[in-house]
């Protein structure tokens, strides 16, 4: 009895963690987001010269910054993301954001083709152009203190 009812359990915990959908382990997340910023690393670094090293408080100060380059109504990232990045932000439109910070959200910034595409999208409203390489990586550096 007790056999069938322990295969009972892991059956019933199977299921839910299937129907619920898989989630990266939080080493996983961090190798993947590792992995993000070691793309960004070589971009920046194919500039020769002294190999960059991204910058927490660089990251918080384009994070805080307010910029007069890009859409009007979009003149910072706390336009839409708050002023905390444990926060949960709200679109122009009213959708919800999930929080930037890795400690709210642990898979934020872990999928390249999902991290370029919103900074290039928030980049080009919030600055007026792409981030560069080292502002990414500044920026994702300090979204993993947070």
């Amino acid at each position: 009895m007790m056999n069938m009812k322990m295969t009972l359990t892991y059956f019933v915990a199977t299921i839910a963690i299937i129907g619920a959908g898989w989630t990266a382990t939080p080493a996983q997340a961090k190798d993947a987001r590792d992995s993000v910023l070691a793309h960004y690393q070589a971009q920046a670094d194919q500039t020769g010269g002294t190999p960059t090293i991204f910058s927490a408080a660089r990251g918080k100060a384009l994070f805080q910054g307010q910029f007069t380059t890009g859409k009007p109504e979009t003149p910072s990232c706390t336009s839409c993301h708050m002023a905390t990045p444990t926060a949960r932000g709200r679109t122009r439109a009213g959708k919800e954001i999930a929080p930037l910070a890795v400690s709210a959200t642990p898979d934020r910034f872990t999928d390249l083709k999902k991290t370029e595409k919103w900074f290039l999208r928030n980049c080009t409203s919030v600055l007026g152009r792409q981030c560069t390489p080292v502002e990414k990586g500044d920026f994702i550096t300090f979204m993993k203190t947070k």
